[in-house]
């Protein structure tokens, strides 16, 4: 699997597109009031991404269990210091409701924490590379 996200701005316009293989889709995320850079910061992103790994994991997981769930939410939180300072005390929390044992739905939980993807990328401290900056004078 191929993933890819794009950020295009300029001034009053912020564009954010996605991409898993072929399938392209849009994210609305607004300018920020100044009119330059993303309303939603990258912390913010970042734990949105924990946040949507576990919630679509938990259904594919549940899935394969024959477990019907009825609802998921999950929150993450931590915290971000001084600039490029990296995040810490991150945490989350989630609260699933399906047609299983109070038992059987913290197993299921637990198990998907352990295989969650994104989860997985941070914990094991993933090195990221700029491969590229490519100037335009104008």
């Amino acid at each position: 699997m191929i993933i890819s996200a794009l950020v295009q701005n300029r001034e009053g316009n912020h564009q954010v597109s996605l991409c898993t293989n072929d399938n392209v889709h849009t994210l609305a995320i607004s300018p920020k009031s100044t009119g330059f850079g993303s309303s939603a910061n990258g912390g913010e992103l970042l734990f949105l991404a924990l946040a949507t790994c576990y919630c679509n994991d938990i259904y594919r997981e549940a899935a394969k269990k024959g477990i019907r769930i009825e609802s998921v939410e999950v929150e993450v939180a931590g915290e971000f210091g001084s600039d490029g300072e990296p995040a810490k005390n991150v945490r989350y929390h989630a609260k699933i409701a399906a047609h299983a044992s109070e038992e059987v739905i913290r197993l299921l939980g637990s198990e998907t924490d352990r295989l969650a993807e994104i989860q997985n990328t941070l914990r094991v401290g993933t090195p990221v590379t700029l491969s590229e900056i490519e100037a335009v004078s104008v």
